[in-house]
Parts: C-alpha cells; structure tokens; sequence
C-alpha cells in the first residue's frame, strides 16, 4: 500500500527526472542540434535509459517542445521579477550586464538559435513560439507603459510598439552577435546596451 508521503514525493521525484533529462538534451542539442541529437546521445548524457527516458517524453519531438516551454518560463519570471522592482525600466539598464552574460553564455545561447531554425519549417514550434512571444510582449509592452506613464512620457502606442519590438530585437541578435563575433568585448557592449536602452525606455 502506497503511503501518503510516498504519494506526496513520487510527483517531486517524477519532475526532478524531467528536469534531469531537459537538462541533457539542453547540452546534446547545443552540441548537435535538435534532429541531429539522437535519444541515445541524450540518454547517455541524462545517465539513463532510453527506455527510462520514455517514462516521461513520448518522443524527442515532445523533448524539444518541454524546451520551448521552458525558455518560454525563464523570460517570464524574468518579467516577473522586474514587475516586483521599485523602478522596472531603471532595474532593465541596471541589469544589462547580468542579461548579457546569461544571454552569451557559451552553452544555453545555442538552444534558442535552434528553436528559431525548428520554427521556420516546423509549423507546431513556430505556433508554440508565436504564443509565447505575444504573452511575453503583451507582458513587456504593459510594464514599459506604466513605467513611462509614471514619468510623464509619452506612451502613444505606435511609438510604444516600435521600442518594445527593437527592445526585444535587441536581446535576441545577441545570440547572432556571439555566433559571428564571439570575441566582443563585453564591457563596451554593456555600455553600448545602456546607452540603447535608456534612449528607448527613457526619453
């Protein structure tokens, strides 16, 4: 007979195994993209089974949609927390080098790139993408509003819509900036950064 606490950590357990082989196809598809990483490539970096791995993923395809979802909640507890700032669009300058070191980090930044190829020709990813990015800047849009409203900027909506598209512009060439450039000197482009960033969020 299962007992509570059994009942109560088998969830915890199941997640955690998730995790683990989110984790490993993170590296495997950073290594070898996402149809040249195979299940036993990523079984053996998860350090179990294919068969095990299966318990929790029908297929890679489902993998590779975990990841999406995933990336997906990273940008929105990213939002999350600036929500919780005294002064949102302050804390987004502040934070350029923080942003621009998780965004240049030599492994998680090939993920994204090779969730925007999945898209362009796999019509499910493209979709899924799509619905996060319009809650995202839905999010991001809302938040560069009210702080501005708070400064008596102008918030005309047209304007609003060209900031927050190269804003996001902005932390997404910065993956195509490391592939082409990686020897960048960070230092010069965070000051670029907060250069760029207060001229759209503050003026």
């Amino acid at each position: 007979m299962t007992t509570p606490a059994k009942r109560r950590t088998d969830p915890e357990r199941a997640q955690n195994r998730r995790n683990q082989v989110l984790e490993a196809a993170a590296v495997c598809f950073a290594r070898s993209g996402f149809h040249g990483a195979s299940m036993s490539e990523i079984s053996k970096q998860a350090g179990m089974s294919a068969g095990h791995i299966y318990n929790y993923f029908d297929s890679k395809d489902a993998i590779i949609m975990a990841i999406v979802e995933r990336e997906s909640e990273y940008v929105t507890g990213l939002l999350r927390d600036l929500q919780t700032r005294d002064d949102p669009l302050q804390a987004m300058i502040d934070d350029a080098r923080r942003h621009i070191d998780e965004s240049l980090d030599p492994q998680p930044w090939h993920v994204p790139l090779e969730m925007y190829a999945e898209a362009s020709r796999n019509p499910v990813i493209a979709a899924q993408l799509r619905v996060h990015e319009e809650s995202s800047r839905t999010q991001l849009r809302e938040l560069v509003k009210q702080g501005r409203e708070r400064r008596n900027l102008p918030v005309d909506d047209v304007m609003l819509d060209g900031r927050i598209d190269t804003i996001i512009s902005y932390f997404q060439g910065l993956q195509i900036r490391a592939l082409h450039r990686p020897e960048m000197n960070r230092d010069s482009l965070v000051d670029a950064f907060r250069i760029a960033m207060t001229a759209l969020l503050l003026s």
